[in-house]
């Protein structure tokens, strides 16, 4: 293990942050029980005092693939995942096209796309140096209790990489933003979606300071140039406060904040 200094503002998706000595797991080493686990930084917003931070090193990014068992480690990136599962005629993952970041943060949040989740093509996910079984691990809508450190995730493939399903949602991305954002501020409550909300309530494109709510996509907190972390969190206080006030519906973060 070894020690980084990360510029947040570069490294997170919605460019917010200041430097940080982040500690840098390798396989081997014993994983700290004080210090919070970050990924790839795209679902991501730091405070201007986050906790004392870790994220899994190169050691963690890999694919294996043996007879019918694919094994992912934590830090591969989904870009590489898509990739080598397109190429190996392995279905189920067309949806990660959708979704930024790696494979541990997609374990740790149940990420997906409409009904497409990673939690419905595991098989298990090795924590904290043990195998767990998918079903023995609490999830759901957006969020997983992994309980410790997911280092690996082990697939039973199916054959058949479906193009047109990863073509049609890629094509979603039409109505997502160009500039920076940590992805879906918050999740969709039953039956609804945040963005309707956000929108129902007049903040479509409101902004304070750098930071402002989509113009394309209501649900997106954007970065439209030096936005801060306290432009960001009145932002979001102000969505959660109106749409509470208005439809009684508690809005529940999809981004992490530490």
């Amino acid at each position: 293990m070894y020690f980084k200094i990360i510029d947040f503002s570069k490294f997170t998706s919605i460019k917010i942050g200041q430097e940080e000595e982040v500690l840098i797991i390798e396989k081997g080493d014993e994983i700290p029980n004080d210090r919070h686990l970050i990924g790839h930084g795209n679902n991501l917003l730091i405070s201007r005092n986050p906790p004392p931070l870790m994220m899994l090193g190169k050691d963690f990014d890999y694919i294996t693939l043996d007879d019918n068992i694919l094994t992912i480690g934590a830090a591969t990136p989904t870009g590489k995942i898509l990739s080598f599962t397109k190429k190996h005629n392995i279905a189920g993952f067309e949806f990660v096209s959708k979704l930024p970041g790696s494979m541990g943060g997609m374990l740790a949040m149940n990420a997906g796309v409409k009904e497409y989740e990673i939690f419905n093509i595991l098989d298990s996910v090795n924590i904290n140096g043990a195998w767990y079984d998918k079903n023995d691990i609490e999830h759901g809508y957006r969020f997983a209790k992994l309980g410790g450190v997911a280092t690996e995730a082990r697939f039973i493939i199916q054959k058949g990489f479906n193009t047109e399903l990863l073509n049609s949602l890629v094509s979603l991305r039409s109505n997502q933003p160009s500039q920076p954002s940590a992805g879906s501020l918050f999740k969709n409550p039953s039956n609804d979606h945040a963005g309707r909300l956000i929108e129902a309530v007049g903040l479509k494109g409101k902004q304070i300071g750098g930071m402002g709510w989509s113009e394309v996509h209501a649900n997106f907190l954007v970065n439209f140039g030096d936005g801060t972390f306290d432009e960001a969190m009145e932002l979001i206080k102000l969505a959660k406060q109106r749409v509470k006030q208005e439809f009684g519906i508690e809005l529940k973060l999809e981004v992490e904040i530490v």
